[in-house]
């Protein structure tokens, strides 16, 4: 069987909405980190086969195929190529995928795989609200055949939450007690430095603005919901931020070939999908196709990152998986260290894949909920 090796995987810091990274361009957020990949790994730019990169709301500075973009503003060679993916939050996961998924084809041999955001510049939902002055309220409303099969109802993330925190019982304050330790994970996991060897500085960031440091489950209790009748808050949301993340993906030959030392194989790849109104249960049933596809248990896994868009998602997924909240997102999640959509995937596969090296596990899972209820898995091996 041909593998696909991991040989670095980096970020940037995570800007707060506003803060250090906002005015960076988005296609500077990517070049910082391919540089910086590339670099640290001593390997000739020219050698890579492709550049695969997540992003969300490509409108404005983010279009025009940000993967290629960024590149070129790296200052890189122009023959290698570039293309832009988007499943939504999950979008750098699949082009992690997407990357291993070329190496072990056969057709490369080196692929950079990656993400990037700035949601300060380019807000939220930008691109599904930019098909209001040409009459289209939403990506949903005009269909006939979406209409028929699922009606009328609101399709978002915030109900998909709410209707996961109903289901399981996950009451506010349960939620809010799950939030104030993923803040406490985070800020026990910056003081100790364990984000440090994954981070590559930018425009004067040098470490994750996002955690609130002195918040406490009081001064959450204080906070309005989302909505009326909501069991939601801002304080259980992942937070809204501006990032890049990138990863190498080598095949056996180019590792044989260079002399290059990989710090980890993929052994497994899944992408499930789910109920789209729901949207954020995919975790759940990709995580089981992932261990049964691959035989190992939830026991098996050393470590598990579920990104934390709402604390329900997580809270729920443990719920099904049984699997030791001790394992899980073990140096805080995006509820603290915010989620730049387009570049969370390959982000968390940069903490995990340090803090398995760090524990000296085996086993890393990394899944997240996305739009339109799909959800990715991936499974990595130490080496």
């Amino acid at each position: 069987m041909p593998e696909a090796y991991i040989i670095d995987a980096v970020r940037t810091p995570v800007g707060k909405r506003g803060g250090a990274l906002s005015a960076v361009h988005p296609a500077d957020l990517g070049a910082a980190v391919l540089a910086a990949l590339l670099d640290r790994a001593a390997i000739d730019p020219a050698l890579v086969d492709d550049v695969v990169l997540g992003c969300v709301d490509a409108i404005g500075p983010q279009a025009g195929n940000i993967a290629r973009t960024s590149w070129l503003a790296a200052g890189f060679p122009e023959h290698v190529p570039g293309v832009t993916v988007d499943r939504q939050c999950g979008s750098s996961q699949q082009a992690l995928h997407f990357a291993a998924q070329a190496v072990l084809s056969g057709t490369a041999d080196l692929v950079v795989a990656g993400g990037v955001q700035n949601m300060s510049a380019i807000p939220i939902s930008a691109a599904m609200l930019a098909g209001q002055q040409h009459g289209f309220p939403d990506p949903f409303g005009g269909s006939t055949g979406w209409r028929a099969r699922y009606g009328e109802q609101q399709v978002s993330q915030f109900r998909g939450a709410d209707l996961i925190a109903e289901r399981w019982g996950i009451t506010r304050e349960r939620m809010e007690h799950y939030a104030l330790r993923s803040h406490e994970r985070a800020l026990a996991a910056l003081d100790a430095g364990r984000f440090d060897r994954e981070l590559v500085p930018v425009a004067g960031a040098t470490a994750d603005e996002c955690p609130r440091r002195g918040t406490s489950t009081e001064r959450m209790a204080e906070l309005p919901a989302l909505a009326d009748g909501s069991r939601l808050t801002a304080a259980v949301a992942s937070q809204i931020c501006d990032g890049a993340s990138a990863a190498l993906v080598a095949s056996e030959r180019f590792v044989a070939e260079h002399g290059v030392r990989p710090r980890a194989r993929i052994h497994h790849l899944a992408v499930r999908g789910a109920d789209p109104v729901w949207m954020l249960t995919g975790p759940i049933p990709a995580t089981e196709h992932a261990l049964r596809r691959t035989g190992l248990s939830v026991d098996d896994i050393d470590l598990f990152e579920v990104n934390e868009a709402f604390a329900s998602v997580v809270l729920a997924w443990l719920a099904e998986t049984g699997a030791d909240p001790d394992r899980v997102n073990v140096n805080g999640g995006a509820i603290a260290l915010g989620h730049p959509i387009g570049a969370t995937g390959t982000k968390l596969f940069a903490t995990l894949l340090c803090e398995l090296e760090r524990r000296g596990g085996r086993y890393g899972l990394l899944t997240m909920c996305e739009g339109g209820g799909t959800a990715n898995v991936t499974i990595v091996e130490r080496l």
